[in-house]
């Protein structure tokens, strides 16, 4: 490869570090490059830095993505990372998402308890997630929500260190970082993953038509129809952040659900058309379920 290395941005998690690690490979093998063709750039946001408070309360998901963003557009490097679950739904104009890996496994896994029906009565779970604990709260309104922040190993250490009696966290990130044994895995029959979980996805601005030609090999299409499709249902509820919300397209169809944060209601259903679905929860959706979407 005749130009200089290809300066790949990420956060500095060990989950990220990981991701970065796949696309960089996978860039490699696809046009035959030597290993240091793909410079790894860790940048850390302001995500990383702040652990103590919800994200709904310091700015929502944009923590993950604005500095990988600023550092995109000032050119400070040619492409970025992201757990595409973490992108919020409307991005800047001049940034492309120009290839989805090959998804991972969408479900959760719980850790602490073999099931959440074996919870013990009353438990604290840890959680940073409206959606995780809404659902919870659903099937168990008897525990208690604490909030959990941070990488993979501060929330088992938290978990370890007694401030909860189980934690869920994604399988697709516990299988990137090698624990495959860790936890219980749950059924997306009983617990609807977050929109574009286990998807990793690959940015650059969108007139970088030379970077996008070489992320094109590793786009996995069904993978990218995927994501598109439950990110637009999130577009179409308008929901951000503070929105506990579920989805999943799979084979062709569609679920999706929105709840309240205490569980109570939750309007679920299924459509070929993320829009229409979108539309069909929020007209069944009490006056204050509705009003956690829309923007």
């Amino acid at each position: 490869m005749s130009h200089e290395p290809l300066r790949l941005g990420t956060r500095g998690s060990p989950l990220a570090l990981a991701q970065a690690q796949i696309v960089a490979s996978g860039l490699c093998a696809a046009h035959d490059w030597g290993p240091t063709a793909v410079e790894i750039v860790p940048i850390r946001t302001s995500g990383d830095r702040i652990q103590d408070r919800a994200l709904a309360e310091v700015g929502g998901k944009a923590l993950w993505t604005k500095e990988l963003d600023r550092a995109l557009i000032a050119g400070e490097i040619d492409l970025a990372v992201h757990s595409m679950k973490d992108v919020e739904t409307i991005r800047p104009p001049e940034i492309a998402i120009a290839a989805i890996l090959p998804r991972a496994d969408v479900r959760d896994r719980l850790i602490g308890a073999a099931s959440v029906g074996d919870i013990p009565e009353g438990a604290r779970v840890g959680t940073s997630s409206p959606r995780r604990s809404a659902q919870l709260l659903r099937a168990r309104p008897d525990l208690e929500i604490v909030l959990f922040r941070g990488n993979v190993d501060t929330r088992l250490a938290k978990l370890s260190a007694g401030e909860a009696a189980a934690t869920l966290l994604a399988a697709a990130g516990l299988d990137r970082l090698g624990r495959y044994l860790v936890g219980n895995a749950i059924e997306v029959e009983e617990m609807l993953p977050a929109p574009a979980q286990g998807a990793v996805g690959i940015e650059t601005l969108d007139e970088r038509e030379d970077v996008r030609r070489l992320l094109s090999p590793l786009n996995d299409a069904a993978s990218a129809e995927a994501v598109a499709a439950e990110r637009a249902f999130l577009a179409a509820l308008g929901a951000d952040c503070r929105s506990p919300v579920a989805a999943l397209w799979r084979d062709g169809s569609f679920r999706g659900e929105i709840l309240t944060p205490d569980g109570r209601e939750c309007v679920s259903g299924s459509d070929a058309d993320p829009q229409a679905l979108a539309r069909d929860l929020l007209d069944r959706a009490s006056p204050g379920l509705r009003a956690l979407f829309t923007g």
